[in-house]
């Protein structure tokens, strides 16, 4: 069995290749640059997560054109990084506009060719920031799209085992099955030491300490 996995590398998305490694799956790696960021940390922590899982690709997809359009602090250097806020009402503007949909068409597209019988994608809808591509009901519909979309005979099942989880509880699970977070990155804002106030920060730091757990990444607010 193949399965595409969305690796971004961040926490959830390297627990995600190992479960699905675990659940006998050979693992496509596929990893994206949008101009964010934290692009070239998150591309070497995607890279390292790929070769200790024994990936049997590791595929580097260019999507400028999401930079190009803006409209996010992860893609718009002009705009400042949004703090993490609990009584934040709004998406905040780290919310890439309508990412996943162009990630998983691409997954799609990558899954197709290679007769891949699944996509994992690291999507939650407890804990997280609100973006609407993340919820259960996006993708359902995309779920359909795939089965409108490819050819007679296709059968590309997307799987969000963390959609119901907290962080917390991806983080247990990782941890049971050795994810190296060590070679994971978070942070929004910063790729050598975390900002420790965006809100990928605030959620993985919330997880690490309800897990009972340290966070092997530095933080600004600590040094």
């Amino acid at each position: 069995m193949r399965a595409v996995c969305l690796l971004s590398g961040g926490m959830d998305s390297a627990t995600l290749a190992y479960l699905a490694r675990e659940r006998g799956f050979s693992i496509l790696a596929l990893h994206f640059n949008y101009g964010q960021r934290t692009e070239k940390k998150e591309r070497t922590c995607a890279r390292t997560i790929a070769g200790l899982l024994g990936a049997e690709e590791f595929r580097e997809v260019d999507l400028a054109y999401l930079s190009a359009f803006g409209a996010s602090s992860l893609t718009d250097h002009a705009l400042p990084v949004d703090s993490y806020r609990a009584d934040r009402e709004d998406i905040p503007n780290t919310y890439v506009p309508f990412r996943n949909a162009n990630l998983l068409a691409i997954a799609t597209s990558y899954a197709e060719a290679r007769g891949a019988e699944a996509i994992f994608i690291g999507v939650q809808s407890q804990d997280y920031s609100g973006y609407p591509d993340c919820r259960p009901a996006f993708i359902e519909a995309f779920q359909r799209a795939i089965e409108t979309g490819t050819r007679t005979g296709t059968a590309i099942r997307i799987h969000t085992p963390f959609i119901h989880m907290s962080k917390r509880e991806i983080l247990i699970e990782g941890s049971r099955m050795n994810v190296p977070y060590e070679h994971t990155w978070s942070c929004y804002q910063d790729e050598d030491v975390a900002c420790g106030t965006c809100g990928a920060c605030h959620f993985r730091k919330e997880a690490f300490s309800l897990a009972g757990m340290r966070d092997p990444v530095p933080y600004r607010e600590e040094t």
